[in-house]
């Protein structure tokens, strides 16, 4: 699998840069031909599935996520979320972490992702393309677009 990590400092709060990165219809906007839909009720805690959709038409696969593990920020300490991938193309994990520091927040993503069918010596590309990427939809997603 390829695992990075992406670390990014915010002057919003925590709870805010939490509230930001869990609107899960927002990610995605910064990927091309994406589109995030929730599938489950509110509120958001384990258990709850949402799913990527990237494709157009019938050309396209579905990447579903289930949160398994939420625990928001609190005044003593980090927040943090774990949602595991349940696709048959797109599998493995992501966290993040987002905790108080002065003047705002830093939030860390970690992500490990395989791409069924992928050889592992595609793992440097696919952690180029990550970072990339999930760097791009995170600096997007804290910045409220």
């Amino acid at each position: 699998m390829a695992l990075f990590r992406i670390e990014r400092r915010t002057h919003l709060s925590a709870d805010e840069a939490w509230r930001r990165l869990t609107a899960w219809e927002r990610h995605g906007a910064q990927v091309p031909l994406t589109r995030v839909t929730v599938t489950t009720p509110s509120p958001t805690g384990p258990g709850t599935v949402f799913v990527a959709r990237t494709g157009a038409g019938p050309l396209g696969f579905d990447d579903p996520m289930e949160v398994v593990r939420w625990e928001p920020p609190r005044a003593d300490g980090p927040g943090r979320c774990r949602l595991e991938k349940r696709g048959s193309v797109v599998l493995g994990w992501a966290e993040f972490d987002v905790r108080p520091v002065p003047g705002g927040a830093c939030v860390v993503w970690t992500e490990d992702l395989h791409v069924r069918g992928l050889p592992r010596v595609f793992d440097g590309a696919i952690v180029r393309a990550g970072r990339l990427l999930f760097g791009r939809e995170l600096k997007s997603l804290l910045a409220g677009r």
